[in-house]
């Protein structure tokens, strides 16, 4: 994507603000022609005053009023112009920003994990406040200066050909030999900027990176050598902005020379001429003015055009994450389920990341409403890659999963999520109060429910001992509390949302085996009613469920009961052998219970 093309589409995220955009770009135009007459007005008095006392009078007033009145009222104009157009740019660009930051924000929250997973989420939040605030400083530079300079260079500078077509040739020249320096910068430093942007966006990943991790660099003394791999990218930033500043000291250093040969090109011509009766003093004096006024213009737009220039690599990748489309939308035909019963079926589902390697592989099980059904296998057999199809994290390449009969890919994604709670291996903690965390759930939840969700979870002791109860802020991640108190609250927030299908993606990993029993007990009458589907690695937390599902390398291998796969002997059998389990209902998930049955 080249500059112009960028700042193209900068303009076009002006939205609902075009209108008041269209009506800018015209006091700016307006204003550059006032700011043109001045000069011209200016050099005509000089002309009156230099003709009359030739002729050996002076002039009065009332000869001089009209000039002087118009001369006046133009700078007023400007005056009045300027004020307005800065006051009007500075609303709508601070609004285009906080519009644009939202629109982004939204866009990467409706993006997939799969994206999530390559894209580090401290680049993305640079990405965002980079971009928003770029686009901001265009908008505002833009309408408030250098659309009249713009105007002025483009639009008035040709009609001094009119006053004196040699004084304006040799002030078109000048410009456009600067023009030309300033596009033969542009052109050696753009590939350059990028690496600089690119170095910077390494920057901000490790730094945040660093700082999300803080208890494992303090822990295993990386203090300094975190720091160290700080500055050696903050070195290459350097050394890739240098050769870009010292290109653009150049630009600068040209910008100078080009208004002092202006005037004194001006003046040495328009003497020359006025000897020769070519040009006025008035003339001279108008195109002093007018040298002065779009040298100061070109440096306007030689600077707009500068940030657009260190601007465009930010604002280009904020456009790439925007133009990146979500391989799961809903479609036009959307509809909302309301609640559902909770019957799922999958159909012949195959599914794969790379489109070479299956991760899960023609699945094919249908779960009865209110079902209880846990899922087993080595890491990496397909069993998240299953649950994730069933909330749609991603599609299925074959195949279709139903609820209720409906294809899910003919719901809204917003109905269906509704319809499914979710208790990650990782609590995944905002950094607000507990209150606010339970509140994702179920947002209108009342103060009872949530007394009763912290109940059923084993949360409400610990949460009880918080000094500021539910308005104690947990820190980033959840970080100001335990392992085990994080989950609790992760599967409270769950069952605040009452949701008919339910996921517990290992989810008493982190709890004591006291806590487990416990919540394993909560759990069961939590889930009477509702589909469950249990991931689990300690085969002791799903001994209740009706049926297991033993996946290898994304097949469904065995089927049926806890005690029938142990009877059978297979893959399930061994995994309960490793685990001390085989045959035997463990009381305690610790010590394995009573001793096994003996094998058929």
């Amino acid at each position: 994507m080249s500059i112009l093309s960028t700042y193209w589409r900068v303009l076009q995220f002006l939205g609902g603000e075009r209108r008041l955009a269209l009506i800018l770009a015209f006091a700016n135009l307006a204003l550059a022609a006032a700011q043109f007459a001045e000069p011209v007005l200016f050099g005509r008095i000089i002309d009156r005053l230099s003709s009359t006392e030739g002729a050996g009078r002076f002039p009065t007033f009332q000869e001089l009023l009209p000039l002087i009145g118009a001369w006046v009222g133009f700078g007023l104009f400007s005056i009045l112009a300027a004020v307005l157009v800065a006051l009007h740019s500075d609303r709508l660009a601070h609004r285009r920003r906080m519009a644009v930051t939202g629109l982004y924000f939204e866009h990467v929250l409706n993006l997939p994990l799969s994206f999530h997973a390559s894209v580090h989420s401290g680049r993305l939040l640079k990405t965002m406040l980079d971009g928003s605030s770029g686009m901001f400083g265009l908008w505002l530079s833009f309408f408030r200066e250098n659309c009249a300079s713009l105007a002025a260079l483009v639009f008035l500078l040709p009609l001094s050909l009119f006053l004196n077509w040699r004084l304006g040739s040799l002030l078109i020249v000048l410009l456009v030999l600067f023009g030309c320096l300033i596009a033969f910068v542009l052109h050696r430093t753009h590939a350059l900027q990028q690496s600089v942007e690119q170095y910077n966006s390494s920057l901000a990943e490790q730094a945040s990176d660093a700082l999300g991790n803080i208890s494992v660099i303090q822990s295993f003394t990386r203090i300094e050598l975190e720091a160290n791999a700080l500055r050696q990218i903050i070195d290459h930033v350097l050394a890739a902005q240098m050769p870009v500043l010292n290109w653009w000291a150049v630009a600068a250093v040209g910008a100078r020379a080009s208004a002092t040969l202006a005037l004194l090109g001006i003046f040495l011509l328009g003497t020359w001429l006025n000897l020769r009766g070519l040009a006025t003093i008035g003339q001279i004096v108008t195109f002093m003015n007018l040298a002065t006024m779009l040298i100061a213009r070109l440096e306007q737009v030689i600077g707009f055009f500068n940030t657009l220039f260190l601007q465009a690599p930010k604002m280009q990748d904020f456009f790439k994450v925007l133009d990146t489309v979500p391989r799961v939308a809903d479609s036009p035909k959307a509809i909302d389920p309301s609640r559902l019963h909770g019957r799922v079926s999958f159909e012949n589902v195959s599914f794969s990341y790379d489109g070479r390697k299956p991760a899960v592989s023609h699945l094919a099980f249908e779960v009865a409403a209110g079902e209880t059904v846990a899922l087993v296998g080595a890491t990496g057999s397909g069993k998240s890659t299953t649950l994730g199809l069933l909330h749609r994290v991603f599609d299925p390449q074959e195949g279709r999963v139903t609820i209720d009969g409906l294809d899910i890919r003919t719901m809204s994604l917003q109905g269906l999520r509704r319809n499914i709670g979710v208790v990650f291996q990782e609590p995944m903690l905002f950094a607000r109060s507990i209150e606010e965390n339970l509140r994702v759930g179920k947002p209108d939840a009342t103060p009872a429910e949530i007394a009763l969700a912290l109940e059923r979870s084993q949360a409400a002791d610990f949460v009880a001992r918080q000094e500021n109860g539910l308005a104690t802020i947990v820190g980033e991640r959840g970080r100001s509390l335990s392992g085990g108190e994080r989950q609790r609250l992760a599967i409270a927030r769950a069952l605040l949302k009452d949701p008919p299908i339910m996921i517990l993606d290992e989810a008493t990993s982190a709890l004591d085996a006291t806590t487990e029993r416990q919540l394993q007990e909560a759990l069961e009458t939590a889930t009477k009613g509702r589909t469950t589907f249990i991931i689990a690695h300690r085969l002791a937390t799903i001994r209740e469920a009706k049926r297991i599902f033993v996946f290898d390398h994304g097949h469904i291998v065995e089927t049926g009961s806890f005690d029938e796969l142990v009877a059978l002997g297979g893959r399930f059998a061994t995994l309960a052998k490793a685990q001390f389990m085989v045959g035997a209902r463990p009381e305690d998930p610790e010590t394995g219970g009573k001793p096994p049955k003996p094998s058929p």
